[in-house]
């Protein structure tokens, strides 16, 4: 019993300070988001300058995100998602004292960098969390991503509504949010990445799961490759969605419905509200149906969901569609995560690392992509893409693993 006690202890402050780091990098960069326009005009950019600089966060993410399954390897998820957490903090320093366009897209280019290393090790940290608690948990972690990232803008904002200079506010923030960082570091999961995993012919029963040594090393296998394409596009399907909301929703209701300028934002606020909603209760949904279920659900919930409210074209049908969609996709890219970290033959890391870069290329190419359409045809058309992509995921979901290894009774939380 006193064994069972210390080990439910490790798991729920494991699990209490992956929370917090998922929450801090979700507030950490949206701090400065709001600050944009203000950089905008003290640089003097155009709006040209000013989208170039910005594209550089995705090109820094797309770059370094291939090296994190390489740092998680040397230095472990832990170590990385703290450490990164504060170099992340540092280069928003940079942002905030950049003197030209070239500085500033620089300072983009590190942050996105960063981002996209933290993004893979966290991930990877909740994953072992998930594989000690024996069922899912990993999707109310990305809902806390998604309140930090509420919290971060709310918090720039208000920075920016008290002129309070952007030094300052982006010292302060980087300050808090590192040392969040480094007080989750000390309850984060000591021992190798594969320590909780079950391997092949382990007795679930009475292995020790939770043993430091390092696991058997998994053979490669070239099937996991093609596994892997699949949850790739899963997952560039589930940023296309996503990315709807925020790039063209307000546009589209604008443009198309002839919505008023206080309407406009409320495509984007639907969709995150309802896959904030979808990601905090989504763990009880995946232990309830299981992953694969849930996610060809949640595909078939976004075909319809937006395919009626572009069938029927109003300012309440699209807002109604839009939550269904972000309602749908809420535990897409947990579960792709998840799947592609369990995939046999692969070294720890590189299928969260693959999943994650293809994801990045997923956001960086859906705006081109839905605008190229819109200028063809219409935004209404160019929306379809959406409807496609939840059919997609509705048809590849398949691939999904559906439940996560069962831990040892002794040292099940």
């Amino acid at each position: 019993m006193p064994e069972q006690t210390a080990e439910t202890r490790i798991s729920r402050h494991a699990r209490a300070a992956v929370a917090g780091v998922f929450f801090t990098n979700g507030a950490l960069f949206a701090n400065a988001v709001p600050r944009f326009p203000e950089i905008k005009a003290s640089l003097g950019l155009t709006n040209t300058a000013l989208g170039a600089a910005l594209a550089a966060f995705p090109l820094g993410a797309l770059i370094a995100g291939l090296f994190a399954s390489a740092l998680i390897n040397r230095f472990r998820s832990a170590r990385v998602a703290a450490m990164g957490m504060v170099a992340l903090a540092a280069a928003l320093l940079l942002i905030a004292t950049a003197a030209d366009w070239a500085m500033f897209a620089a300072a983009m280019f590190v942050a996105g960098a960063l981002d996209s290393v933290v993004d893979v090790a966290q991930n990877t940290h909740g994953l072992r969390v998930q594989r000690r608690y024996g069922r899912s948990i990993v999707n109310s972690f990305h809902g806390l991503w998604s309140v930090g990232a509420v919290c971060g803008g709310l918090m720039g904002s208000a920075a920016a509504g008290l002129s309070v200079p952007l030094p300052i506010h982006l010292l302060i923030s980087s300050a808090l949010f590192s040392a969040v960082a480094m007080t989750c570091y000390r309850f984060m999961l000591p021992g190798g990445e594969d320590a909780e995993r079950v391997t092949e012919g382990q007795d679930t029963a009475g292995a020790d799961s939770h043993s430091s040594a390092p696991a058997t090393p998994r053979r490669f296998h070239w099937a996991a490759l093609r596994l892997l394409l699949a949850l790739g596009v899963l997952a560039g399907c589930g940023a296309m969605v996503e990315d709807a909301g925020a790039s063209w929703g307000a546009l589209y209701l604008t443009g198309s419905l002839g919505a008023g300028a206080a309407t406009a934002g409320l495509a984007f606020v639907a969709l995150q509200t309802a896959m904030t909603a979808g990601r905090l209760l989504g763990d009880r949904a995946v232990d309830r149906f299981g992953q694969r279920l849930v996610v060809r659900t949640g595909g078939a919930l976004t075909a319809v969901g937006v395919g009626a409210a572009l069938a029927l074209p109003s300012v309440p049908t699209t807002l109604v569609g839009f939550a269904l969609a972000g309602l749908g996709v809420a535990t897409l890219i947990p579960a792709a995560m998840h799947t592609a970290d369990e995939l046999p033959g692969l070294p720890v890391g590189v299928g969260l690392t693959v999943v994650s870069w293809l994801l990045r290329i997923g956001f960086l190419a859906s705006p081109p992509l839905i605008g190229l359409i819109a200028d063809a045809t219409s935004l209404r058309v160019g929306l379809v893409t959406v409807v496609l992509a939840g059919l997609t995921i509705l048809v590849l979901g398949r691939v999904m693993i559906d439940h996560t290894p069962t831990p040892p009774e002794t040292t099940r939380t």
